[in-house]
């Protein structure tokens, strides 16, 4: 579903920052190799995130959903110096596509891939973020919400993809849609807890902004 004409979203992208080589290799190669390659960040969205990252210029980051690691990239460009980035993934195929991007970028060392459930990775991660970036599973988005919220840091932002699901948030929600009754209670969850302040954007599939209060 296009919340904007495709000729505005292409006029948004062309007015931003130019999207890196490397990201631009990595989005072609995942068009080319990769199911399901519309679950890619892509230009517009990645320079959002990069824009994000460097304005709050973390030095720990946590994504919950890799992909082909074009996220991971993109929020890379704003670590400290000596910053790290967890990203988690369930999908083992793509394990080596992403550390063959991560390699060639100036990242690669500040990169930690870990592979399997992300509720059970959480929990082990020793660290205060300063960043975190959910784009996996929708059905899990609230119990992420509350495996990493004490893992914040005072001023940390929370990043959430696809809360606008298609537009399906403001239809009539199916009793068995359980990944829409999903999204919609995780929106309501951000709007309410007083931990947080949240704004929504509809910048493609609806992204929300988080900080910790």
């Amino acid at each position: 579903m296009h919340f904007i004409s495709p000729e505005l979203e292409n006029y948004a992208a062309n007015h931003s920052e130019n999207e890196p080589e490397l990201l631009a290799k990595l989005d072609k190669e995942t068009h080319q190799k990769v199911l399901q390659p519309r679950m890619l960040s892509g230009h517009f969205q990645g320079r959002f995130l990069s824009m994000m990252a460097k304005l709050v210029n973390p030095k720990n980051i946590l994504e919950i959903g890799t992909f082909t690691g074009y996220a991971t990239l993109s929020l890379a460009e704003g670590l400290q110096e000596g910053g790290h980035i967890d990203t988690i993934d369930v999908n083992e195929e793509l394990f080596d596509f992403q550390r063959k991007y991560f390699d060639l970028s100036p990242y690669g060392q500040q990169i930690q891939q870990h592979l399997g459930s992300a509720l059970d990775i959480i929990p082990t991660l020793d660290r205060k973020f300063d960043l975190v970036f959910i784009d996996a599973d929708k059905r899990n988005y609230t119990n992420y919400f509350h495996l990493i919220i004490d893992k914040m840091n005072k001023g940390g932002i929370i990043l959430s993809d696809n809360v606008l699901w298609s537009g399906k948030v403001v239809e009539e929600i199916k009793s068995n849609d359980i990944s829409t009754q999903e999204i919609d209670a995780y929106n309501k969850l951000l709007k309410e807890d007083p931990r947080v302040e949240t704004i929504l954007l509809p910048i493609r599939d609806g992204l929300t902004v988080s900080r910790v209060r």
